[in-house]
């Protein structure tokens, strides 16, 4: 089967970065899908596996966390799809990527493809979109429904993959009050066209921001990038007893003053429940098939971004030199083979 990945790590513009492969075609076992590959994005995780990450001597390392499909077979332990569903999902970490014709995956980290979306629109959805849902109800304990008082969430980085889908969750499902971060025009627009209730600048101290628009703390704070600079701005407007997530890798991070306050510290990271399989890892294919009843309903809708033609090495070594760059506007798409 056609897929692209590496031998050796190297950087985004070494001829050797990805390249095209012929790989044995996989076999389902078990509680795994053979998925027939139509359509993947690229995140973040894509780009820092590849540049850190070597695959066995001898072998190769399939990158891709975001898929859309048929069912093509169905391991014998299977109880959730059968041959010829539409599926979208991210995938395991600890397993080959979904950068290939043909890919295994655990039924329990499946949903069903959104309906009324295309290939490429549901490709861009489940990796932002599972990261999202179990932050802000597996971890800051966000309850659904529209009660009075239900508190403040800000989300550092909202104009991002996952803080553009969390706006919408918390918008939609939730009565938080979203307040998003965003320094650009742009953003500050796509942020409040997706549900925030206010949008403060990130390249300014939070604290006089909020002040000014009656808010004195925030009780659920989601810092989505940059946590270490934005750090002090956090303690300054946390609420006592409040949370605090985040989803990035600061090299360092003193917790110390968020003792005083009280504050809880959680990290989410959407594959630890398939690389440690977790008893509840089924969540997540009840969780995808959630969003995927809210956007055929209207509720959600999808971060597309940008579409990089056929997966194949050069579109794909192109796509991740975007996302280094950090001009990717939405998810990056690519489909077929």
């Amino acid at each position: 089967m056609k897929a692209v990945g590496y031998r050796t790590p190297f950087p985004i513009n070494d001829p050797a970065a990805l390249v095209d492969l012929d790989l044995p075609k996989p076999q389902a076992t078990g509680r795994d899908l053979l998925v027939a590959v139509q359509a993947i994005s690229v995140n973040p995780v894509d780009t820092k596996v590849r540049k850190s990450a070597a695959p066995p001597e001898g072998e190769a390392k399939v990158l891709g966390w975001d898929a859309v499909g048929i069912v093509e077979a169905v391991g014998p332990d299977v109880t959730l799809f059968k041959v010829g569903d539409a599926v979208y999902y991210a995938g395991s970490i600890a397993r080959p990527g979904a950068n290939a014709e043909f890919h295994l995956v655990d039924e329990r980290i499946v949903g069903r493809k959104p309906s009324t979306l295309s290939n490429a629109e549901a490709a861009a959805l489940p990796l932002t979109a599972i990261t999202a849902w179990e932050l802000l109800f597996d971890r800051l304990g966000a309850v659904v429904g529209k009660k009075r008082d239900a508190g403040h969430l800000l989300i550092i980085g909202g104009a991002g993959g996952v803080g553009s889908i969390l706006i919408q969750l918390a918008r939609r499902l939730t009565g938080l009050t979203v307040i998003a971060t965003a320094s650009r025009p742009e953003t500050r627009e796509w942020c409040l066209s997706l549900g925030a209730h206010h949008v403060i600048d990130h390249s300014k101290p939070f604290l006089p921001q909020l002040q000014a628009l009656g808010i004195p703390h925030v009780e659920k704070i989601a810092s989505l990038t940059n946590t270490s600079d934005h750090f002090d701005g956090i303690v300054d407007v946390v609420a006592p007893q409040g949370k605090l997530l985040l989803i990035d890798d600061p090299k360092t991070l003193d917790i110390m003053p968020l003792k005083r306050k009280a504050v809880s510290v959680h990290w989410e990271l959407m594959f630890t429940r398939s690389l440690f399989q977790t008893p509840d890892m089924i969540e997540q294919h009840h969780l995808l098939n959630e969003v995927a009843d809210l956007i055929d309903a209207g509720i959600l809708r999808t971060t597309l971004g940008e579409q990089f033609g056929t997966i194949n090495a050069d579109n794909l070594k192109r796509a991740h030199a975007l996302i280094e760059s950090g001009k990717a506007k939405g998810k990056v798409v690519l489909e077929g083979f």
